[in-house]
């Protein structure tokens, strides 16, 4: 789930609690085959039948909220198991060839469940370790290092902290069933939002800005025009007005986060490239042609700034997919696409004719087939 699920998710737990209402959350723990989310993806349902986010493309929906209202009733948490391609036993007619696994529990008011909803809202590195069989028990792995908590099984305990501080190392960390001995174990998994930070706040930024956002980023906007940098143009975007000799100073290119260049000036395209070069941003975006990033470098080649090859390894320009994009929301659909590709380890390509899964990173794609 995506930043905006996640604070959809909380906030209807919130409005629950303050009215004294008990609720479920119903999660996807296994998926075999084709389905349309992924394990993770969780969904609020209410003791009437109503419900907040998706499991599915709305197919599974009402059929996982009447399970979930048995579960509110007696308190006990259960697998219900979906075969997405037996209609004689569901009659959902979904016609996918995939099944899914949801648990359905209903939110308790106990220090694991608190602390687990405190880190989604803070945004925090985190794993939520449930076992699904074999054990008891729930427990946090923290990004940071900590554990609070634990499972009835010692053994299966200590296996589970190490391979989930494994799937918050990895490079893109996923949630996910895991056998350890004759026990089965869930990790969910919750990650802080992706940082973008947009060099320049023309008119071009703004649907870039908006999309991002939408698709769970923590957006920054950098500008030294000041009178661009305004709420309305960028909602839910930080706001940093610099001018390029201030970049040091007040903006924030982490490990891990994204950086796109669109000032439409040269000047200021040049320094926010050396600024980004400098940096641990993972990816690096020039809008623009080629011809233009060449000449951008040979700007700063002339001031004695060679970037070496590693760092010049993270630029991508042009930017975006080759969508054939015309308008500012084109383009920002033809950026978005290829930033959530590179975040999430696909290549981007047209998944017509796929027959693998359409879930799964390239670079696993192509050691399962190896």
């Amino acid at each position: 789930m995506d930043r905006r699920e996640t604070e959809q998710l909380l906030d209807a737990i919130r409005q629950a609690r303050a009215a004294g209402e008990p609720a479920a959350v119903a999660t996807v723990v296994r998926v075999k085959g084709s389905a349309y989310r992924r394990e993770g993806t969780r969904m609020f349902v209410r003791r009437n039948g109503t419900y907040e986010c998706a499991l599915s493309g709305g197919c599974l929906e009402p059929t996982v909220a009447e399970a979930a209202a048995r579960v509110i009733a007696t308190g006990e948490p259960v697998i219900v198991s979906y075969d997405l391609a037996d209609d004689s036993v569901w009659g959902l007619g979904i016609g996918c060839s995939g099944a899914v696994d949801i648990r359905i529990e209903r939110i308790a008011d106990d220090p694991i469940t608190n602390d687990w909803l405190t880190i989604l809202e803070r945004g925090e590195a985190a794993v939520l370790v449930t076992p699904l069989s074999g054990a008891s028990g729930r427990m946090i792995v923290r990004g940071t290092g900590g554990v609070t908590g634990g499972l009835t099984d010692p053994v299966v305990e200590q296996a589970a902290i190490a391979r989930a501080r494994a799937r918050l190392g990895s490079p893109y960390p996923a949630s996910g069933p895991d056998r350890i001995g004759s026990a089965e174990v869930f990790y969910e998994i919750t990650m802080p939002p992706p940082d973008l930070v947009i060099f320049g706040a023309g008119h071009d930024a703004a649907p870039v800005a908006q999309m991002a956002w939408a698709l769970g980023f923590a957006v920054t906007v950098v500008d030294v025009r000041d009178a661009f940098l305004t709420p309305g143009r960028f909602a839910g975007a930080t706001l940093v007005c610099a001018h390029f000799s201030q970049f040091a100073e007040r903006v924030t290119l982490g490990a891990g986060s994204f950086a796109l260049i669109m000032n439409h000036h040269v000047e200021r395209d040049q320094e926010s490239l050396r600024f980004s070069l400098e940096s641990d941003a993972a990816y690096i975006g020039v809008l623009g042609p080629r011809s233009r990033y060449d000449k951008l470098l040979a700007g700063l080649a002339e001031q004695g700034y060679v970037p070496d090859a590693s760092k010049a390894a993270r630029v991508r320009s042009p930017v975006g997919l080759s969508l054939g994009a015309e308008t500012p929301q084109e383009v920002a659909t033809s950026i978005l696409g290829e930033l959530l590709a590179i975040r999430r380890g696909f290549d981007g390509g047209f998944l017509s004719g796929s027959v693998g899964s359409l879930h799964r990173p390239a670079d696993k794609r192509l050691l399962a087939s190896s």
